[in-house]
């Protein structure tokens, strides 16, 4: 027979608190913070995971959050060589000298 792997204890206090929160926003004990009681079930996980971080336990953040990239202008001509369009500084310090001009 082969033997079971030993769990680690960072998982085991992990598993602890999660089940602690969530037992406590099935009671409706659960509070955010000082605040109001919590009536969402996905603010109680994140609630739960925050606990089970602190604690010390190894868990992963969220992927897609990690996956999110912040995207360039493209046009038609980029489209067709590959390339992105950088905003020059010149067009940002005219934009700049405009607002000033404006607020006064």
């Amino acid at each position: 027979m082969a033997k079971k792997a030993a769990k680690s204890a960072s998982r085991k206090t992990g598993k602890k608190k999660v089940k602690k929160v969530m037992s406590e926003y099935k009671h409706g004990s659960l509070h955010s913070g000082s605040g109001p009681k919590v009536k969402n079930r996905k603010q109680a996980i994140a609630i739960a995971l925050n606990e089970a971080r602190s604690s010390g336990a190894k868990i992963p953040r969220k992927k897609s959050a990690a996956k999110k990239k912040t995207k360039t202008k493209t046009t038609s001509k980029t489209k067709k060589t590959g390339r992105t369009k950088k905003t020059s500084s010149r067009t940002t310090a005219r934009k700049s000298s405009a607002r000033k001009k404006a607020a006064k």
